[in-house]
Order: structure tokens, then sequence, then C-alpha cells
């Protein structure tokens, strides 16, 4: 039971995240907004670990992987999708990023040793094949020229880096380093690194003075970092990051269902069917034959 509320709170914070995220976008440069979002979250969990009297005194080696972990997925990944998503549309990135569950089921074997399974790989093709047939239109409008091709090859960086940032956090839990101060540490690295290549880049740390723009910065380093990422990186130690990046393949899917009520998004036959194939990979991959963790 914890592990499908840790679940379902990922998938349904990441997919509202989509529509908060609308409000970071205008004169605050996107990179700039993201250091903001993930320093809100750090200094805002190093305060609870401070309150509760959490441990927060860690050898330098284990210093070292947290900073990996914020390297890796809570800075140059982030920034890389914003980047990739100047030549591609919202659509294909979230189809780039479904293929992370095939990424950790790599990388979780060779890393961890962990056992490939075949049914995971059967709903992984489903739910893939799904999200295709959702986001069909923008796949279609494609154009395969140098900008397209640069943009996939960003894409897809950054959806390795963000895989690689998984087991990252899958070792890390396996070695007893708790999962929230590991992603206060891990936000706070990620943060500075970020922040030193926008200085390097010459980005303007601009801030925009309104209810939007900080509700929305609250909201997404709160729920959509501190809480969110808490949860999934707690279910990566439990049930393993093959079947934890299942989330990401149903998030865009909870986004359009909630961009239907408040955008007006239209479902066709080809977005219901891949959404019904994303639900099946989805039970089909995280079935389990007895009864276990999940």
């Amino acid at each position: 039971m914890r592990n499908i509320i840790l679940y379902i709170i990922t998938v349904l914070v990441w997919g509202s995240t989509w529509l908060a995220i609308k409000y970071q976008l205008g004169s605050v440069d996107p990179m700039v907004s993201v250091i903001y979002r993930f320093g809100l979250a750090a200094s805002l969990l190093m305060l609870f670990c401070y309150v509760k009297g959490l441990k927060l005194k860690f050898s330098l080696k284990e210093h070292l992987f947290m900073a990996l972990l914020g390297t890796l997925l809570f800075s140059v990944n982030y920034w890389l999708v914003y980047v990739a998503e100047l030549y591609l549309t919202s659509g294909l990135v979230a189809v780039l990023f479904s293929s992370i569950v095939f990424m950790n089921i790599a990388n979780g074997s060779i890393f961890l040793g962990a056992a490939v399974e075949k049914k995971m790989m059967t709903g992984a093709g489903f739910g893939i094949i799904g999200i295709v047939m959702i986001f069909m239109p923008e796949i279609e409008s494609f154009d395969l020229s140098d900008k397209g091709v640069f943009g996939l090859f960003i894409g897809f960086i950054s959806v390795f880096l963000a895989s690689l940032g998984n087991i990252t956090s899958a070792r890390n839990t396996k070695n007893k380093i708790p999962v929230i101060q590991a992603n206060a540490f891990g936000m706070g690295y990620g943060t500075i690194l970020l922040a030193v290549i926008a200085l390097f880049l010459g980005k303007e740390f601009s801030f925009t003075v309104s209810m939007p723009y900080i509700g929305s910065l609250f909201y997404l380093s709160v729920f959509g970092s501190i809480i969110a990422f808490g949860s999934y990186l707690t279910l990566i130690g439990s049930i393993g990051a093959d079947k934890a990046s299942y989330t990401i393949m149903v998030v865009p899917v909870v986004a359009l269902i909630l961009s239907s009520f408040f955008e007006g998004y239209s479902w066709n036959f080809s977005a219901v069917l891949g959404l019904l194939l994303v639900i099946g990979g989805n039970f089909l991959a995280l079935s389990k034959p007895r009864l276990s963790s999940f």
C-alpha cells in the first residue's frame, strides 16, 4: 500500500507541474527559474532536517555521491530539457523521456546487477507505443532538420543523465543514505552547479514579483521537487529504478487529462487508445506473480 501511495503522489504531482511551469515562463530565464526552484527546495529540506534533528554529517564519499545525484538529476538534465524544447515540441520530449524505462532497465542491470524482467520490458513497450499514439500529431509534424536532430540528441542526453541519476539514487539508498538528506544535499549541489553554468553563460538573475510566478515557484519547489522527488526516489529504493520509472510515462497522460479540464485539450481516438496502452502496460510492468512489495 505504501508503494502505491508513493506512486500515485509522484504521478499526480508531476502531472500537475506541467501547468505550474507555464507560469514560470516569461521574463525570467528558464535556467534561472530552475535554480530558484531547487535552491528553495534544498533550503526548505535542510531546514526540515535541522528542525527534525535528522543526520546531516556524512563522509566525503557519501557527499560525492550526493553531489553526483544533484548533478545528474537536479541540474544539468533539467537545463538540457529546456534546451531540447527550443527545438522540439513538448510531446516529442515526453516520448523521449518515456524511454527512461528501458534506460533504467539497462543501467540497473549494468551498474546494480538488477535482473531484467520480460514482463517489465513488454509493459514498457506497450507504454511507449501508447505515448507515441497520444502525441502522434506532434511526431508527424517533426522536421528532421539539423536543428531537429540536435534537439533529439540533447533530449536523449538529458534522459540518459536522468536515468543515471535514478541509478545513483538507488545506489545511495542501498548504501543507507536517507532519501530526504540525499535530496537536500543533492538539490543544494545541483543548484550551485547550475548557478555556475548560468553565470558562465551570462544569464540574468531577474525575478518576477507576481502571485502567479511566486505561487508556481513555491508549488514546484515544495510539491514538484520536495514531495514528488522524495516519493519517486523512495519508490526507486523500494521497487527498483526500472519499475519506478514507469511513472514518467504516466505523468504526461495525467498532464493531458488536466489540460482537458483547464486548457480545452480534446482527446481523439488515437490518444484514447494510447491512454489505454499506457495504463495496460503500467499494470503489466508493475504486476507481480506473488504478493510482494508493490
